[in-house]
């Protein structure tokens, strides 16, 4: 991959010429959600761009990105596939390389160039898809293990259907938000003494906030209802994807999700990273996932081996003070189920996915110690023990005040593919 112009960008940069993720931006210019991609710590405008060069000599053969950059998500440009996807990140990926095609385009573009390229401190980040439908899976086999011994011990820690399927549950879409939205303390029916099962419940603001790491996978398109998508050309239906931090009240949970599963302890908020990260981007990154030796049913067996990707994450948390350390540490190698094995499976009976539709991985651990768990309840096993913070802190879930931060990058320093930050503070229920 060769080196970019543009200027200032750290080896360490989430956004490196070999990455190029998308996202909806607003400026000082344009108060109006558009698109634009990231470049280290800048952001080109691609409604700027597209006002302003013949978008026909770096994307020749292209129809309708003029249109597609000025809207408020990325669905319309989502919608137009893959293969055009692939064409526009190569595209842009030559605009902003030393070794430019197309030098007076951009680069040599003084007018232009000042215009087209920000700074990412001066713009303002929006929701990147209009999110439709929201489904959560379980896929993380090595947090479903931890919280099945936990719960129900070792010889049952796997529910009977686990490695058989995908399991999933439909979240709500209305409360996923971008990162940097203030996350607000929920308040649902808890038992105060999970012993006294007899007790009557109280509503109150939940005690054992959470958080999940998850990577989140953006659907490109639909398929027809009545018609489920073969596993083998689920890739095609893919976008790209985000970070994913699912915050949990587990209280709240515990008491209401018996029998139909998640509810208001899952339905408050869902924080997403910004920019999306395009399928084609995480390609040289595959690797095999969790083993599993049972035998699948046929629409579920995937043609290769290498099915899921190698995405190291990390979990920071920031006291009210402004403490930070990192709690976790894992890779989403660590799946169970592939996302187009999720996309085989929720599709299976006929039902209609479309574009913008958000799938979430569920929570990833690793197989080691608490340093590589992906929730608060796996590390602090349910409230039992504590985790220990800068300065002699700890916690066992979320205070008010506190900050979760989510990374995830993989690649050599100066052609990393990273997702940027995925960030929520937890403000008060009272607030």
């Amino acid at each position: 991959m060769a080196s970019s112009w543009v200027p200032d960008i750290s080896p360490s940069s989430d956004f490196s010429l070999a990455n190029i993720p998308f996202g909806i931006i607003s400026t000082p210019d344009d108060a109006g959600p558009h698109v634009a991609v990231a470049i280290g710590s800048y952001a080109l405008d691609l409604k700027v761009l597209a006002a302003n060069a013949d978008l026909t000599q770096v994307f020749p053969g292209l129809n309708g990105l003029t249109e597609a950059f000025s809207q408020p998500t990325l669905n319309a440009f989502a919608e137009m596939g893959r293969t055009v996807h692939r064409q526009v990140r190569a595209g842009i990926q030559d605009l902003l390389s030393t070794a430019t095609t197309h030098p007076s385009i951009l680069r040599d573009n003084d007018s232009l160039r000042t215009k087209a390229l920000l700074r990412q401190s001066a713009i303002k980040m929006h929701l990147p898809m209009s999110i439709g439908d929201y489904t959560d899976f379980y896929a993380g086999y090595h947090h479903a293990y931890a919280v099945g011994v936990m719960f129900r011990g070792p010889a049952n820690a796997l529910q009977p259907n686990y490695l058989h399927l995908p399991v999933g549950y439909h979240g709500r879409a209305s409360s996923i938000v971008v990162s940097g939205t203030p996350v607000r303390r929920p308040v649902g029916q808890i038992l105060l003494d999970p012993k006294e099962p007899q007790q009557p419940p109280v509503t109150a603001p939940s005690r054992k906030l959470d958080m999940e790491l998850e990577l989140g996978c953006f659907l490109a398109r639909g398929n027809e209802m009545g018609r489920g998508v073969a596993v083998g050309e689920a890739d095609e239906y893919i976008f790209g994807y985000v970070l994913l931090n699912d915050w949990s009240a587990r209280d709240v949970q515990t008491w209401e999700y018996v029998p139909l599963g998640p509810f208001n302890g899952k339905n408050f908020a869902s924080t997403i990273s910004p920019w999306v990260v395009l399928a084609d981007a995480l390609e040289p990154f595959r690797a095999r996932a969790v083993e599993n030796a049972t035998e699948l049913q046929g629409y579920l067996r995937e043609g290769r081996e290498e099915s899921v990707f190698d995405i190291g994450l990390e979990v920071d948390l920031t006291t009210a003070e402004g403490d930070t350390t990192t709690i976790g540490r894992t890779s989403s190698k660590h799946l169970l189920w592939s996302f187009p094995q999720m996309i085989a499976h929720h599709t299976l009976g006929g039902c209609p996915m479309r574009t913008g539709d958000l799938l979430g991985s569920g929570t990833i651990s690793g197989p080691g110690g608490v340093g590589e768990r992906g929730s608060l309840l796996e590390m602090t096993e349910n409230g039992k023990k504590e985790v220990l913070l800068y300065g002699m802190d700890v916690r066992t879930f979320l205070k008010d005040g506190d900050t979760v931060t989510l990374r995830g990058f993989c690649g050599a320093e100066g052609a990393r593919v990273g997702f940027g930050e995925c960030r929520g503070r937890i403000y008060s229920a009272g607030a």
